[in-house]
């Protein structure tokens, strides 16, 4: 480590060195390419996220198969698959989801004795959920109509989804935060699958119940894939006990902090 780099880590107060700094950090060329993935990233769901906006806006695009799949998933209702769905949906909801989380990030600075990628992690998922807000308000689109929906009726403006955005932050950003720091291929597979199904799964519940049309779906996933190129790069840019130049042996030690 460099004289300067030992002088501005010694710097930093013990909290930051305690509970935000990493042992580990990545050299310089992996550090640039994180920071180019998060930039494709959030250029990808941005450019998405507005074709699905010019869509709705000018009844276009995939906006033409809305009614469609509302009235598939109305004619294949069932009792059984209800009770799934309502059960889904309530999981994943304003009270469900939060609890879930909480659980969650408890586990996950115990079990580590660190608070950074916790940290980014609901930093994402509040930049999600006000971002699903504030565009909810701009667009103001309406739901499906009140009679297709099984739980209640539901007011508030339908684009996008805030129950799909906000399980896809939990779910995409969490992978992202466990394989990033070294896990095995087999690993990486594994969370990318639990977040396909996840999400596949609660974005099945909005339509299925009637609270969501198609284009809800499809805008907050490409909302999500801004999230993750922001918590990507908050991320790559987090404080490091070693710099990026001269990683040591020691910083990939068994007693490195890889949860």
């Amino acid at each position: 480590m460099s004289q300067s780099s030992s002088t501005e880590t010694s710097r930093r107060p013990r909290w930051v060195q305690n509970y935000l700094s990493e042992e580990s950090p990545p050299v310089q060329p992996a550090r640039t390419g994180w920071f180019i993935a998060a930039a494709m990233l959030v250029v990808l769901g941005a450019t998405a996220f507005f074709l699905v906006l010019n869509g709705v806006l000018n009844q276009q695009g995939l906006t033409l198969l809305d009614e469609p799949v509302r009235a598939w998933m109305v004619e294949h209702r069932s009792e059984g698959w209800t009770t799934v769905m309502v059960i889904i949906a309530e999981v994943s909801g304003p009270i469900g989801m939060p609890i879930v989380v909480a659980v969650f990030i408890a586990l996950w600075v115990w079990r580590s004795g660190h608070a950074w990628r916790v940290l980014v992690l609901a930093l994402a998922m509040l930049t999600g959920m006000s971002l699903a807000l504030l565009i909810a308000r701009l667009v103001g689109r309406s739901r499906p109509p009140e009679e297709f929906m099984l739980i209640g009726v539901d007011p508030s403006f339908s684009f996008p989804s805030g129950h799909v955005l906000g399980v896809a932050d939990f779910l995409i950003v969490g992978g992202y935060l466990v394989v990033s720091r070294g896990r095995s291929w087999g690993a990486a597979v594994l969370c990318a699958v639990v977040a396909i199904v996840g999400v596949g799964l609660v974005a099945l519940t909005r339509l299925y119940l009637g609270y969501h049309w198609l284009t809800d779906i499809a805008a907050s996933v490409s909302l999500s894939l801004c999230v993750l190129g922001l918590a990507i790069a908050l991320d790559t840019w987090r404080p490091l006990r070693h710099p990026p130049e001269a990683p040591t042996e020691e910083a990939l030690s068994p007693g490195t902090n890889r949860v």
